[in-house]
């Protein structure tokens, strides 16, 4: 396995192939004076050599040697270079001709597209791994570097040829972070379509029987007043989520919160993201100025009737001549009856009334149309809503995510330029412009009125002081901080969740969250994607039934094992009907769920299954297929 990156989520990778699926990685990276964020990546590179040197002295310790090296990529050891960017040569000397994955991680789409193309000439079957933010030029790239794969070893895409995936971190941790935000918000994976749902639910009530929807995915740890992590760590012992747990686990679960997969079911292709609507009347117009116009009309009304009665016109002219005298075009009554003097002298009076409303109606327009390119305030008595800090790459996602939810959302960026600042003006989000370290920008964000706050910004120390700040000004805010490395992020959960009790604390690695997604890719199967259970993850991946003993051949039941694996679906063609007794599939999902425990699982079978890392890295790993029978 050959891993390229600028940041930490190169090493958490390169330690996630080693310490998980005891893989053999070069990890190649930039020279030390050219390192993103120095201090972090350090911290990422001691734990990555923390893991690996406990793995290697947990193997030594039950005799097997091949965890000190040797062939095959099953040593879980490695080496790394340094290089400034991935040249061919930087390539070719990482062994790319020879390796049998490729992940380029950098944080720039132009040097991993330059690097893969360069990658796929130099071995048409290696599997290629991207990071892309641009989604929509991540489709075009996999499909050509699939299609050149395909042409160079001379057959089709089944003929062996390299496959290639690209990935987002920021989608990858974008629904992680939008669903701790909010109290009792599912937590979602969708990928090509795929609508999978995890809800989060609290412990049953006495005498209330619990709803385990389609499957109970994970029980959550122990603790009694914040069911989200006894400590913040992976290993949380007994007090720590249980995932995958079997009938008997859930049955015996007291006082434990669960997390079921509810709800299945394929949604429609994502809206491209077009211009921005014309604004609806609503919004045209404030609503006292709706109120002002309404009035003005119904006066109308009433003089009309008013003349018709006086004069017994018919209404059509009685509207027409009322009118004329509210435009002050009408011939002055001198020789009429003091009654439609009357009502022309209050007609003239609603005119005058009428000008300064269409005046403002006028300009009401033209603001609102003009403010639709432009950056919103957060409306006065706004409350409930999300203060989301940083619209980089992840807070992009984010807030894009919350918005499909219509959670009401307050932007703050200090950068004018941002990434995100154009899809906040599409959205029509509120922007705050300023540096949140700054008094009073947190203020102007309504931050004492606010549901939760999302510290996402590129900076650690920004977010942690604005968390501070915020928690100073609201003690029981629900915060969730986006931290670059994992170590600190469980430090600071600790701590917060030490000092404040009561509130409601979440800390959040976007590497942790991403780099499973990205080693599974690497790994050969499809990852759909991945949930976060407290500070553990939960893997969805569809996989070939052939080639592995633990499925092929054993029923649904039997293939299960808790705490490490469990098929959830079936996939079928169009209209074609599982064997063994399992119901016939929808047309439009081309999914089983709900398979029975006795469907006996075939080689041509392809399912959708849940994993932990550790149950996917022994199920799928080449080290489980290419054992020997020594």
């Amino acid at each position: 396995m050959v891993v390229c990156g600028d940041d930490g989520l190169a090493h958490r990778l390169a330690a996630e192939l080693r310490g998980v699926y005891r893989e053999q990685v070069t990890l190649v990276v930039p020279p030390s004076g050219r390192r993103v964020r120095q201090p972090v990546v350090g911290r990422a590179r001691a734990a990555s050599a923390a893991l690996r040197d406990m793995v290697n002295a947990a193997v030594n310790r039950t005799g097997n040697s091949d965890a000190t090296g040797g062939t095959g990529g099953t040593g879980g050891t490695g080496r790394e270079l340094e290089a400034t960017e991935p040249t061919e040569d930087v390539l070719a000397d990482a062994g790319v001709e020879r390796a049998t994955a490729l992940a380029l991680v950098y944080d720039d789409d132009e040097t991993n597209i330059r690097a893969a193309l360069t990658a796929r000439r130099l071995n048409p079957r290696l599997r290629l791994v991207l990071r892309l933010y641009n989604r929509r030029l991540g489709q075009h790239i996999e499909e050509l570097l699939d299609q050149s794969a395909a042409l160079a070893s001379g057959g089709g895409p089944g003929s062996g040829s390299g496959s290639t995936t690209v990935l987002s971190d920021a989608d990858t941790a974008a629904p992680a972070l939008a669903a701790t935000a909010l109290v009792g918000t599912s937590k979602v994976v969708e990928t090509d379509g795929l609508l999978l749902r995890a809800v989060e639910r609290n412990p049953p009530r006495p005498g209330e029987v619990a709803d385990p929807g389609l499957c109970t995915l994970a029980l959550l740890s122990a603790t009694s007043n914040d069911p989200a992590g006894a400590d913040g760590s992976e290993d949380s012992g007994e007090n720590g989520p249980q995932l995958l747990p079997d009938a008997a686990a859930v049955e015996a679960a007291t006082g434990r919160g669960t997390v079921a997969l509810e709800q299945v079911s394929y949604s429609g292709p994502p809206l491209p993201a077009g211009r921005a609507g014309v604004p609806a009347f609503g919004e045209l117009f404030s609503r006292r100025l709706r109120w002002s116009l309404a009035g003005l009309a119904a006066c109308v009304v009433a003089l009309a009737v008013a003349l018709m009665v006086v004069t017994g016109d018919h209404p059509l002219h009685a509207t027409y001549v009322t009118l004329l005298d509210l435009f002050s075009i009408n011939e002055p009554a001198h020789n009429a009856d003091i009654g439609r003097q009357i009502l022309q002298l209050l007609s003239g009076f609603v005119g005058l009334l009428l000008l300064p409303v269409l005046l403002a109606a006028v300009l009401e327009a033209l603001g609102t149309f003009r403010s639709a390119s432009t950056l919103r305030k957060p409306p006065r008595g706004l409350g409930g809503h999300v203060v989301l800090l940083g619209l980089g790459k992840i807070g992009t996602r984010v807030l894009t995510r919350l918005r499909e939810m219509d959670i009401p959302v307050v932007c703050v960026e200090a950068d004018p330029e941002a990434r995100g600042m154009a899809t906040a003006r599409r959205l029509r989000v509120p922007v705050v412009l300023g540096d949140v370290t700054q008094e009073g920008v947190l203020e102007a964000a309504k931050i004492h009125r606010a549901h939760s706050l999302l510290a996402l910004t590129s900076v650690d120390t920004t977010n942690l002081e604005a968390v501070l700040y915020a928690r100073s000004v609201r003690s029981r805010l629900r915060v969730v901080l986006r931290l670059y490395d994992d170590d600190f992020a469980t430090a600071v959960y600790r701590t917060l969740r030490a000092a404040h009790p009561r509130a409601l604390t979440r800390s959040r690695s976007v590497t942790h969250l991403a780099a499973p997604s990205f080693a599974g890719a690497m790994m050969g199967r499809q990852i759909l994607g991945a949930i976060p259970v407290e500070r553990r993850v939960l893997l969805f991946a569809a996989v070939e039934v052939a080639g592995h003993p633990q499925l092929e051949g054993k029923t649904v039941g039997e293939a299960f094992r808790a705490g490490a694996w469990r098929v959830l679906a079936l996939e079928v063609s169009d209209g074609e009907r599982a064997e063994g007794g399992a119901p016939e599939g929808a047309r439009e999902s081309r999914l089983v769920w709900e398979l029975p425990d006795t469907y006996v699982l075939r080689g041509s079978d392809r399912v959708v299954l849940a994993a932990t890392r550790r149950g996917l890295a022994e199920l799928l790993g080449r080290r489980a297929r290419q054992q020997s029978p020594g």
